[in-house]
């Protein structure tokens, strides 16, 4: 199964599919992996995701009510389809969160009309079985972040296999890019992201999905080469091999750096600090590690990297302390003793 490239896949089409894969799992206990792979048109890599998505739903998160489906390798296993098949019955703040989520869901630009109006109807039925609690969702409403209608264009333009032109914020150098872009799959990971091959760079890239300004959907082809995806259950950014090498020490108030920054070493230092050594794709997007880091950590090598950490610095000190707090600032900053 490892190593099959899979295809970009619609966020809504994903989810009919795992409904449907619930029932057909609940009528044929023991099923083969290939043979449900096949009978839904779909990898066995693609399959295993949604696998791994089914054991987090259910009909709440109360009483272990949810989905205990298992796979050896082999055959998929759904441990309590009877417990979960009776009928469902909501708490007032179960069904209070459920309509609210609902309502802003059937406000999403770029939802298909047939989605909205089934979404809408079975809201309605919820309504009515709610009673009183629905009364309540009424006065609650939702508003997606910034990132809704980019969400939109980005999942159409996936269903659509088409290309996307993009203006996007780099806060790592302030600035704004233009870029086209082959999406290849949404992915969330505390925000939402859209993994992509960049024509710009020639490589894969992800966005992130509230720092797109503008978005236009291309009549071109979305063509990227077929990679294969990344398991992202570790982290979203993971460094290649080939990526330049960093290394960076930091005192005991930025052991933090090593927590959140995926890393090949971490030796512990004198005074209680760590020198990490790290790996990424654009190193100059460290310099602002550096800089928030201030007396808490600096950046060892490569040494030009180093140098216009410092000289960055310099340059933002110099508009708040003037000519003496900038040596004493910096000092602190780069002149840590080895």
């Amino acid at each position: 199964m490892a190593g099959k490239p899979v295809r970009p896949v619609n966020a809504i089409d994903q989810t009919r599919r795992m409904l449907s894969l619930v029932t057909y799992l609940k009528e044929r206990p023991g099923a083969r992996i290939e043979d449900v792979a096949r009978a839904f048109g779909i990898t066995e890599d693609e399959l295993v995701s949604d696998l791994d998505v089914l054991p987090m739903c259910g009909t709440s998160f109360r009483g272990g009510d949810l989905l205990d489906i298992d796979t050896d390798g082999d055959r998929i296993w759904w441990h309590n389809p009877d417990d979960v098949a009776e009928p469902l019955r909501l708490a007032a703040d179960e069904a209070t969160a459920l309509l609210v989520a609902a309502r802003a869901v059937s406000t999403l630009p770029g939802l298909r009309e047939s989605d909205r109006q089934a979404l809408l109807r079975a809201n309605a039925k919820v309504e009515a079985a709610a009673g009183e609690a629905a009364g309540a969702s009424a006065r609650l409403s939702v508003t997606f972040e910034s990132e809704g209608g980019v969400f939109a264009d980005v999942d159409r333009a996936i269903s659509e296999r088409r290309r996307l032109w993009i203006r996007y914020y780099s806060p790592a150098r302030d600035e704004l890019s233009e870029r086209e872009i082959d999406p290849i799959r949404l992915v969330s990971v505390g925000h939402t992201y859209v993994e992509a091959w960049c024509r710009r760079s020639e490589a894969r890239r992800t966005f992130r999905l509230d720092r797109v300004a503008e978005i236009k959907i291309l009549d071109e082809p979305s063509a990227p080469p077929e990679i294969e995806l990344r398991d992202l259950s570790e982290a979203l950014v993971q460094p290649a091999a080939e990526d330049p090498e960093v290394v960076v020490e930091v005192g005991p108030g930025g052991r933090w750096v090593a927590e959140y920054y995926p890393h090949d070493s971490a030796d512990e230092l004198p005074d209680g600090g760590l020198r990490i050594t790290l790996r990424t794709p654009d190193p100059t997007s460290l310099r602002r590690l550096a800089l928030r880091l201030g007396r808490d950590g600096r950046i060892v090598s490569p040494s030009d990297l180093a140098d216009s950490a410092r000289r960055a610095a310099r340059e933002a000190l110099a508009a708040y302390d003037g000519p003496q707090g900038v040596v004493d600032a910096v000092q602190g900053v780069d002149e840590r003793p080895e």
